[in-house]
Order: structure tokens, then sequence, then C-alpha cells
């Protein structure tokens, strides 16, 4: 099961945090800033599977909400791609292929690049409602969903589609209409 998706920019500052376990705010925080820390630090030579911090390793007084009581269910690695400006992470259970994550971040970062005619880091900063889009057709409450590329970039414009036709049904000429679609990234479609 996939834990969070999380993605940062080089300073640090996260352009994604998506958690699919409950955890408290202030322990989220210090993930982001321990997790960035560990990633950023690591030689561009090293491989891009990390052991989880202290922070959530398991423990009695986990504030983890468990899925079940297998301990294979307790978030435990962290994978991680660095692409120019951007870092893409992944926390997930033991269970799951890490090269399977590596392949899943490429699709990910491979949906973006097509949706946005070659993405870079304000487009995920204004067009947000895209990358949540992308997100949501490969991964659902932690469970990988789809890893088609054409799939994936098919499902969120047909999403723009239904966005425009639910703008011009309401009578709007510009405005929201508009913004939906460019946030969609469908710059020309």
């Amino acid at each position: 099961m996939i834990n969070a998706v999380l993605v940062f920019n080089n300073s640090g500052q996260p352009r994604l945090t998506k958690f699919y376990t409950q955890l408290d705010t202030a322990v989220q925080q210090r993930l982001l800033s321990e997790i960035f820390t560990l990633v950023a630090n690591r030689p561009s030579s090293s491989c891009n599977f990390l052991p989880l911090p202290p922070l959530l390793a398991p423990s009695k007084s986990s504030t983890i909400a468990p899925v079940s009581s297998t301990p294979t269910d307790t978030p435990s690695l962290i994978t991680y791609r660095h692409y120019a400006t951007l870092y893409f992470i992944l926390i997930s259970t033991s269970t799951e292929s890490p090269l399977a994550l590596l392949d899943l971040i490429q699709v990910f970062v491979e949906a973006l690049d097509r949706l946005f005619e070659n993405v870079c880091e304000l487009d995920l900063i204004f067009h947000f409602e895209t990358l949540h889009a992308v997100l949501g057709e490969m991964i659902v409450g932690g469970v990988v969903v789809e890893t088609g590329l054409e799939k994936v970039v098919r499902g969120v414009r047909e999403q723009g589609k239904i966005m425009r036709r639910m703008g011009n049904a309401g009578g709007r000429s510009g405005g929201l209409g508009g913004g939906i679609l460019g946030g969609f990234g469908l710059r020309g479609v």
C-alpha cells in the first residue's frame, strides 16, 4: 500500500502532499521535513530507496491508523526520483515492489509532461487540479489502480471535457469554464 505521495522542489517546498493514512498534522509536518532532508542530502549516485525515518517506524503507540494488524501494513520504505527541480517521493509498505514504485513515479511524471507539454514547477503550482487528477487516476485509497500512461492521460482529459461541458451548461462564456480547462492542462485540445 502507498501511504503518501510527496513532491518537493529543490528548496524543500512541498508542491504536493497526499497522505493515504491518517496522521496528526504535527507528525505530517515533521515527516515532510525529515524526508526532504534525507532525500536531498543523498548523492546522485545512491539508490532511490530509503528506510523510513524513526518518526514513522512501527511502535506500540503509533499515530498511524493501521489497515489491519499485520506488520506488513506499516509504512517502511521511501522510494524517490529527482527530475530537474523536483523530487517525487512515495512512502509505502514493504509489500510494494520498489521497482514498481519507481515505474509508477515515471508514469506519473510522463503523464504530467504530456498534459502540460513539457511540465515545470509552475505548472504544478498554478494547475494543481491536474496534478491531483493524474494522481487520482493512478492511485485510489493508497492502492495503485492504473499504470498505463495512455489510460491515465485519457482519463484526465475526459475529466476536463466534463468540466468544460458543466461550465458551458451554466451559461458562462468565459470565467470559470476557461479556467478549469486551463487547470486540466488541455491547451489546444
